[in-house]
């Protein structure tokens, strides 16, 4: 067991957790929670550590998602586990899994893609929010340039609850590239933006689609913005001008959700 803050094993699991030049040069990133462990899949997982608390309590979970692995838990003493934590209540179960890794093809890919596409979005809560929405909305894919926010943040993560597994996501070098790549596979772009004179439910998105989701102070760049096939606007009664980009977001993934839900129905009643 581990029991002293100066452990080397330790020190790279704050690094972890505190810096995405960590995570990334060694292509990892960490998650907490029993959900989160119990649903993780084995075929990402490096590493678990456990809380000597957790592991007298649970160590019978801990196995039973572990059987077929060769991974054996790394116990802390409950205080060095504290510290490792990026929670104020740690339920004592910490992972090291891979980062998958894909390219835009391979997000974008399938029969009728639905695509989110992120600029520059900032707020950990947002994307995590915006992730596992897409998951319960059938989003195919979400691409985002490389100024948004770690989708592996440690909060970014929480957030997702367990969506991370699921959503095919990519970070692309140069996002008017990636949009204008979409386009030639015949998707149809959608920038959300105040100019839109398009409400956003009278359009078709039963077929192939990305929609664009800007800073959640700026919204998009012109430039971006200037890419969409079409400019679509959500309604505001009062003075609100705008939304939070999650919830603009979530209010676009679940239009289309609701299309393609009466398209299946279609396609299974003829």
């Amino acid at each position: 067991m581990i029991t002293s803050t100066s452990n080397a094993k330790v020190k790279r699991l704050v690094s972890l957790k505190k810096k995405r030049k960590a995570r990334d040069e060694e292509k990892v990133f960490l998650v907490e929670g029993i959900r989160m462990f119990r649903e993780m899949p084995l075929e990402i997982l490096r590493e678990v550590y456990v809380s000597e608390t957790f592991y007298r309590k649970e160590r019978k979970t801990a196995e039973q998602v572990l059987a077929g692995s060769r991974i054996m838990p790394e116990v802390l003493s409950d205080t060095v586990f504290g510290y490792v934590s990026d929670t104020r209540t740690p339920q004592g179960v910490l992972c090291v899994a891979r980062q998958p890794e894909r390219k835009l093809k391979e997000t974008a890919a399938g029969k009728r893609p639905h695509i989110v596409v992120l600029e520059h979005l900032q707020d950990p809560g947002n994307l995590g929010t915006i992730l596992r929405t897409a998951e319960g909305a059938g989003v195919t894919g979400i691409v985002m340039d490389r100024e948004c926010v770690d989708i592996y943040n440690p909060k970014t993560i929480r957030s997702t609850m367990g969506s991370v597994y699921r959503m095919p996501f990519c970070y692309v070098e140069d996002l008017h590239g990636a949009v204008l790549e979409l386009k030639e596979m015949g998707i149809h772009i959608y920038a959300a933006h105040l100019a839109g004179q398009q409400d956003y439910d009278e359009e078709d998105y039963s077929v192939p689609c990305a929609f664009l989701i800007g800073n959640e102070g700026n919204g998009l760049t012109e430039e971006t913005a200037g890419l969409a096939d079409t400019y679509i606007r959500i309604p505001m009664e009062g003075q609100v001008e705008s939304l939070n980009a999650a919830v603009a977001a979530s209010v676009l993934m679940f239009e289309a959700s609701r299309q393609r839900r009466k398209y299946r129905c279609v396609d299974i009643c003829n």
